[in-house]
């Protein structure tokens, strides 16, 4: 699988492009991502390449929230 990088001018965009991401991985699988996670921090799904991007998806959209959710209670 080859990689690539993308540039994304906001975190607000990069967390509707991970989003996207996120999406996809479960409608292939018939699971949410939060159930998957718990999964994958439990050792159940194993550590196969798709397993292992999906993971660190959740793990940029759980930052990327996280980010924004600061920014929004600085600014009110």
């Amino acid at each position: 699988m080859r990689k690539h990088s993308v540039q994304l001018d906001s975190p607000l965009d990069a967390l509707v492009a991970v989003t996207k991401r996120l999406s996809r991985y479960e409608v292939e699988s018939g699971l949410s991502s939060e159930d998957f996670f718990a999964g994958y921090q439990a050792g159940e799904p194993g550590d196969d390449a798709r397993s292992i991007d999906w993971a660190n998806d959740y793990r940029h959209f759980l930052a990327l929230r996280a980010e924004l959710d600061d920014r929004l209670h600085e600014a009110a």
